[in-house]
């Protein structure tokens, strides 16, 4: 019983080509027609904290009803259980709602320090995680600057939980299932570029109402979840001294330097992982 060698050895053989190219190996990608990232901009100050953005996710994606909207000050957070959740703040202009949920950053430090690529940047900008592909490595959970990726500890099958802004609704032409289900129509989907001008244009008129800031314009990157709010950030519990540059970009020069071994390492986890997955299904087989 083993993996299929044809396969992995031709994987290790492609990557083996890229390496002789140098610097190709981190060619940015052509331009020839771009597809532009999708994305949702979230205005707190249409919020009404009814949490049927918590409800629609749980529904849409099998998981448990979120429980009944805590106190103000009582802070929850997204884990395996929960995509998103809606929490109230004391701010210094009153009571005020944010949600959270995965960033979707531009560049995601979480799919860079994936070691054989389960966490997936798609083109048109969700991120997904692929079971098919994940080592339970857990590196996704480390490098997320947001604390994003959630693990299944108590699950005899365990999967990384967390949102991907309904990718499969998406490719099915429906949107998000927390924006399809928004009454107050605090969410809004739309390319990054559309709602980056519809922030603007929300801020320029209404400068009394908005703090003049769009957290995830620049953040990590940029991310495709963009914030309008009538306070600083900090005072809605945001991460506010994530970096504005891309944490993927601070380890490419080191990338470049290190020996290809290390570079073809996640073939070859990737190839223990498949031989691992397809000799437990034959002693399951076996047992049967």
């Amino acid at each position: 019983m083993g993996i299929d060698r044809r396969n992995f050895f031709r994987a290790v053989g492609l990557t083996g080509v890229t390496l002789m190219g140098g610097k190709k190996l981190f060619a940015k990608p052509s331009k020839k027609d771009p597809v532009e990232f999708k994305a949702i901009l979230y205005d707190s100050t249409r919020c009404v904290g009814c949490q049927s953005c918590e409800y629609a996710c749980a529904e849409e994606h099998d998981l448990p009803m979120p429980e009944d909207f805590p106190e103000v000050g009582i802070l929850r957070k997204t884990n395996e259980n929960r995509r998103t959740v809606v929490n109230a703040y004391e701010t210094s202009v009153g009571e005020v709602y944010a949600k959270r949920q995965c960033m979707h950053c531009n560049q995601p430090a979480c799919a860079s320090a994936c070691l054989t690529q389960a966490m997936h940047k798609t083109e048109k900008g969700p991120v997904i995680w692929r079971g098919d592909k994940c080592m339970g490595c857990r590196y996704c959970m480390v490098s997320c600057p947001f604390d994003v990726p959630k693990f299944e500890y108590h699950s005899a099958n365990p999967k990384i939980n967390k949102c991907t802004m309904c990718f499969e609704r998406q490719e099915e032409g429906k949107l998000p299932a927390c924006v399809e289900n928004c009454p107050a129509e605090a969410l809004v989907f739309g390319t990054r570029r559309e709602l980056l001008a519809e922030a603007r244009r929300r801020i320029a008129q209404n400068p009394d109402q908005y703090y003049d800031h769009i957290y995830g314009e620049n953040e990590a990157g940029g991310t495709a979840f963009l914030y309008l709010s009538p306070v600083p950030f900090d005072e809605l519990g945001f991460n506010t001294k994530v970096q504005n540059g891309s944490y993927p970009e601070l380890t490419k020069g080191f990338l470049y330097s290190v020996p290809s071994v290390f570079v073809l390492w996640p073939m070859i986890l990737l190839g223990i992982q498949d031989a691992t997955k397809k000799l437990n299904r034959k002693k399951s087989d076996d047992h049967e």
